[in-house]
């Protein structure tokens, strides 16, 4: 069977590339191992599908660090406007209710699936469902066919959107890294990302009813003090998660491989320091000591932090050791937490590494290796934060692959 384009994955990179293939004339098939498409699209953002966020495209291609400028093109054509514009006319309505992160007015990620979806049909994009993809036959010169169990396709241009290794319950299982490698593509090291982290301590288990927003956490590794994140953070039974969290791991997860764990200070108090404790702690002198910490923080985690100290709640400041005080003080401003280690790619919403961004050309996602072969979304070395930049990036990338542009 003859196309013009194969694309293999249908996340939102996939489905998006299928698209603007089949837009621009191409006769298209869609290939898809699991029995329907858009698995993982259907899990993301908690089933609500932030989609984008409203960030400029500098500020947005900044947020994935050093490698962000290889978006650049892809952004151009495709940013967060287009892609506000393309569901309004494929009839999914968007909105940004807190002016940045943007949503379908549905809340509802089967409402992007659904409109996706019918959007190929009507474009008479061949999707074929529960077909796992084993082989890529091609040249450097050129693509011939990719085979399947059941078949074996025929194009001069193979779209890979296979995504990452993360939810393996949704079909994720870095079949794109190894169609890459397979033709000689390298494949920067992989790692977990966008997940809940495991500590040492115990005493978190205790502070789990509460969420403290605006903390600020930062590596205490002397090579890696830079490293520092802040936002909401939620306590655990074993560990620590929420927004800064998710965000912060795909940092972390490469240092845990390295050193086996990973030593964070926190400040859980809006960034207040000693001195700001102790004028406090003098304006508020007639309360017994939990009384006075409690103003700044929840109960639960002051009580655990006077038990870590061996301090007793009813005690008055000034009844306090000084050893003590200067203890818990600094407890309350450097709040010392070591990460251990986390549930691998089942709990990752995200994968770092992927397919080499040198190997690839930032004007057309086409791989310089092998002519007609492209990569689009999670599948490449490039993941950002939490907040709409993960999916913008597998749209953008995918609009950009599926213009099928050539260039030397």
């Amino acid at each position: 069977m003859n196309y013009d384009v194969i694309v293999i994955g249908s996340g939102a990179a996939g489905m998006m590339s299928a698209i603007t293939a089949s837009m621009n004339g191409n006769k298209v098939l869609l290939l898809e191992k699991l029995s329907k498409v858009g698995s993982k699209l259907k899990a993301t953002g908690g089933g609500r599908c932030n989609l984008t966020n409203t960030l400029s495209n500098e500020d947005f291609v900044e947020r994935f660090g050093r490698d962000g400028r290889f978006m650049r093109d892809a952004l151009h054509l495709f940013d967060y406007k287009n892609l506000m514009q393309f569901f309004e006319d494929i009839g999914v309505k968007t909105h940004a209710p807190d002016g940045y992160r943007v949503f379908p007015i549905s809340h509802q990620s089967t409402t992007i699936i659904t409109a996706l979806e019918e959007k190929m049909h009507s474009l008479g994009v061949d999707v074929r469902c529960s077909e796992n993809v084993e082989e890529i036959d091609c040249t450097k010169e050129s693509i011939k066919s990719i085979s399947t169990k059941e078949n074996r396709y025929i194009a001069p241009n193979i779209i890979i959107a296979t995504g990452g290794l993360g939810y393996p319950t949704l079909g994720a299982t870095g079949d794109g890294y190894k169609f890459a490698s397979s033709v000689g593509h390298s494949i920067k090291e992989l790692s977990p990302a966008m997940m809940p982290l495991h500590v040492k301590e115990s005493w978190v288990a205790n502070c789990r009813a509460d969420t403290i927003p605006k903390a600020q956490i930062t590596v205490n590794i002397p090579k890696h003090k830079k490293l520092k994140a802040s936002g909401d953070l939620i306590f655990t039974k074993n560990g620590i998660r929420g927004p800064v969290v998710l965000d912060f791991a795909r940092e972390l997860t490469p240092l845990l491989k390295k050193y086996g764990e990973v030593p964070l200070y926190v400040n859980l108090i809006n960034g207040k320091n000693e001195e700001d404790i102790r004028l406090h702690v003098k304006n508020n002198n007639d309360k017994n000591i939990l009384e006075i910490m409690a103003i700044l923080l929840p109960e639960s985690i002051v009580t655990s932090f006077l038990n870590e100290c061996k301090i007793e709640p009813t005690c008055k400041y000034k009844e306090i050791d000084g050893i003590k005080r200067d203890a818990l003080i600094k407890m309350m401003v450097k709040t010392p937490l070591t990460v251990i280690g986390h549930d691998g790619f089942k709990m990752a919403m995200i994968t770092r590494g992927g397919v080499n961004l040198k190997e690839i050309n930032p004007k057309t996602m086409q791989s310089k290796l092998v002519k007609g072969l492209y990569f689009c979304g999670e599948v490449v070395d490039l993941d950002g934060p939490c907040g709409g930049y993960n999916l913008q990036w597998s749209f953008s990338s995918g609009y950009l692959a599926g213009l099928l542009k050539i260039y030397p």
